[in-house]
């Protein structure tokens, strides 16, 4: 049985989505997605308010009530059929996040096995067959085929099999199992 490395932060779960919300509460601004098109918050945000972004990252509850990414659930619980599916997500940067993340996956994904959470930095390290990320950086030395989830701040990347959404995401696995 083939194996699916899935990123949790913009691919399972919307951490742009909080992070956005919490600098416009905080600042009373009205920063979209459409803002952010080829462009990270931090781009298109005062060098003064990046330690106030950072801070939010680094809060205790800033993971533990994230919204899902529409169609995450069903589809892994239908992959999970066909495939050995793991998540692994980097938390090496902001310690705070291993438990709100893991309360975060048992509460969201409680089909999936927690003995399959990766809680790492560098994913190269990781043995599947694929790898389902936002951050080109973790798919460049990933060993397997990556494959870049479409944010914001990818917009521009090419080089990668990409997936818009979940619904594709199905469509293209289930389309590889036998092969």
């Amino acid at each position: 049985m083939k194996r699916i490395a899935i990123d949790m932060d913009e691919v399972l779960a919307d951490t742009l989505a909080e992070h956005i919300a919490r600098y416009n509460r905080d600042h009373n601004e009205a920063v979209t997605l459409a803002d952010l098109k080829g462009k990270w918050l931090w781009d298109i945000v005062s060098a003064d308010r990046h330690e106030r972004l950072e801070g939010y990252l680094r809060s205790e509850d800033f993971f533990e009530d994230l919204p899902v990414i529409e169609d995450s659930q069903r589809v892994l619980r239908t992959l999970g059929e066909h495939y050995e599916i793991f998540i692994a997500t980097a938390a090496m940067e902001f310690p705070n996040s291993f438990g709100p993340k893991y309360r975060w996956l048992r509460r969201h994904f409680p089909f999936l096995d927690p003995h399959r959470f990766i809680f790492c930095g560098d994913k190269s390290i990781l043995s599947a067959d694929y790898l389902i990320d936002d951050q080109p950086r973790q798919l460049c030395r990933f060993r397997g085929e990556g494959i870049l989830f479409s944010a914001p701040h990818n917009f521009g990347v090419s080089g990668y099999r990409r997936i818009d959404n979940w619904r594709q995401a199905e469509e293209l696995f289930l389309s590889e199992i036998d092969k």
